[in-house]
């Protein structure tokens, strides 16, 4: 029986083997948005790029992938899915060339804005999981892609940094095209068709994004919830190497990068988080998971000790966070892929695209708030977000 036989019989669940490659293959994807976060000061030199404009080859991915988020993930309810993400991964190696070929400041920030916009693919591959699930697996499908997901995330700052060690920072971006083009023949061989139900065009497609938001308040409510724990995701990850450089703990760029690499372990909390969805416990998990990404930061706030020590609790602190942001994440991906199929990839547009403005938002204040307020004032931003999100989400008990 061939996959997609097998993905469509009646009582066949998604195979393991697939979550894997979707797990992957989002990694990938999603890496691409984060190997120039730590490479700012050396492209910079190079392409004589200032460094009040260097946040620009960040930002431009981050707007690109915002744009893909709306007008490209919700073709998903429309076209071939398979299709969409091989257009998609084949316009992400050619930028990612151009990335790599780079030798001029508006080649760089023309290719980083193409790699965010085609690298939604990622986010047209996860409902797979969920559209090749029976319901009561569903939920362990999408932790399990989704901690693949979040890996690339994580790893992407780390990894970009320790190639531009030894090869420079051209180097990250032509190893990716590579990896996305054997990634392209794999997911032409192996990944099933999905064609959606024939039903509206692109102009009524995108006209009731705005009807599905105003009338689906799990939908709010769980953006909502994502788009504080991303955003202070954001925040940490982006303050904490500043801390780690700084005279207090005085690590390289190779410390940091295994300082990050560390922190990664908080992610095995997205495949448990899928698990607990699918046992109906998605309720009080979605607290114990705020309650994490709010206390995170306290723990750094107030321990006070030896440069060790801190350094221990700042890398709990790392993982207590990623463990809660894996956890919301899976378990409000859950919520909305239950909606309903023909609404799927619109639903998951419109989620990635508010917490992604969280997660803009986090970033663009980390910088600032550090060098006004410090590590304390990070880490009072930090806990606050996601406690803001937690009196919020106690609603959900009162109307239950």
């Amino acid at each position: 029986m061939s996959s997609a036989a097998a993905l469509h019989g009646e009582q066949q669940d998604i195979p393991r083997w697939m979550v894997l490659l979707l797990a992957a293959a989002c990694g990938v994807i999603v890496a691409n948005l984060y190997y120039a976060q730590p490479l700012i000061g050396p492209i910079g030199a190079a392409l004589s790029i200032s460094p009040g404009a260097g946040g620009l080859i960040v930002t431009l991915a981050q707007i690109g992938y915002g744009l893909g988020l709306l007008f490209i993930v919700p073709l998903g309810d429309l076209f071939e899915n398979r299709k969409l993400v091989l257009i998609g991964l084949s316009l992400t190696c050619v930028a990612l060339i151009g990335a790599a070929l780079a030798q001029s400041a508006t080649q760089l920030l023309v290719c980083s804005l193409l790699i965010g916009v085609s690298s939604v693919g990622a986010q047209v591959l996860v409902p797979y999981a969920a559209h090749f699930s029976r319901p009561e697996t569903r939920g362990r499908a999408v932790g399990n892609v989704m901690s693949g997901l979040l890996l690339g995330i994580l790893l992407a700052r780390p990894l970009a940094s320790l190639v531009a060690d030894l090869f420079g920072w051209h180097a990250i971006f032509g190893l990716s095209a590579v990896a996305v083009a054997l990634l392209i023949v794999v997911l032409a061989r192996y990944l099933p068709k999905r064609q959606p139900p024939a039903g509206l065009h692109y102009g009524a497609l995108m006209a009731s994004m705005w009807k599905l938001l105003k009338d689906t308040p799990i939908l709010r409510r769980r953006s909502l919830y994502h788009a504080a724990t991303f955003g202070v995701f954001s925040l940490f990850w982006t303050t904490a190497p500043l801390l780690l450089a700084s005279p207090r703990f005085n690590l390289s760029q190779t410390g940091i990068a295994l300082f990050a690499f560390a922190g990664v372990i908080g992610v095995v909390a997205a495949p448990i988080a899928g698990r607990v969805a699918d046992r109906g416990w998605s309720r009080p998990a979605t607290g114990v998971a705020m309650v994490a990404a709010s206390v995170s930061f306290l723990l750094s706030h107030f321990w006070e000790g030896g440069r060790e020590s801190s350094l221990v609790v700042l890398l709990l602190s790392a993982i207590l966070l990623d463990f809660g942001v894996s956890a919301n994440l899976v378990l409000s991906q859950r919520a909305i892929y239950a909606l309903g199929a023909e609404v799927r990839s619109r639903l998951n547009g419109l989620f990635m695209a508010i917490f992604f403005v969280g997660g803009a938002i986090g970033s663009a204040l980390g910088g600032w708030i550090y060098a006004q307020a410090g590590w304390p004032g990070v880490s009072w931003m930090g806990f606050a977000l996601p406690f803001a999100a937690l009196l919020y989400y106690l609603g959900e008990w009162r109307k239950a």
